[in-house]
Formats: structure tokens, C-alpha cells, sequence
């Protein structure tokens, strides 16, 4: 099983690859329609608003959160916290 670099989720199946293609190290949440990888604003911006949809934070304790977890994720981790 691999690891999403981008956003940390289990790639279990070839669906759950970027555009199906396992060769890909990211997944099918963190590819833009033409399969490269999110950068890093689209990231954090997706990330921040599904913390507050699902963890009930406000706006800046979930982008705080997002850059937290991304900072420990192998596509980011060079950025760090910001």
C-alpha cells in the first residue's frame, strides 16, 4: 500500500491513484484534471476547508491545523509550518 506525498491517504486500489495510474506517488484528491499534482496554496486551501467541514473549526484554527499536517507530509515537508 502507498501513501498519497500530498495529503497522506492509504492508495490501496488503482482508482484511488491520480487519473488511476500507479506510478503516480499522489492521489486522485491531490491531482488537477490533467494529472499533475496540487500545488501547495490548492492544498492548503482544500485541506483547510475540509477541517472545517468536518472538524467544526473556524477558518484559521483549520489552516492552522492543515499547514501543521502538511508540514509532516513527504511533498511538502520543505515548506514547513507556515
Amino acid at each position: 500500500m502507498k501513501i498519497c506525498i500530498a495529503c497522506g491517504m492509504p492508495m490501496n486500489k488503482a482508482e484511488d491513484f491520480a487519473l488511476g495510474d500507479q506510478g503516480k506517488d499522489y492521489c486522485r484528491f491531490c491531482c488537477n484534471p490533467d494529472g499533475s499534482m496540487h500545488s501547495y496554496e490548492q492544498k492548503l486551501e482544500g485541506m483547510t476547508t475540509f477541517i472545517v467541514k468536518t472538524q467544526g473549526l473556524d477558518e484559521k484554527a483549520a489552516r492552522s491545523a492543515a499547514q501543521n499536517m502538511m508540514a509532516k507530509l513527504p511533498a511538502w515537508k520543505d515548506r514547513g509550518a507556515e
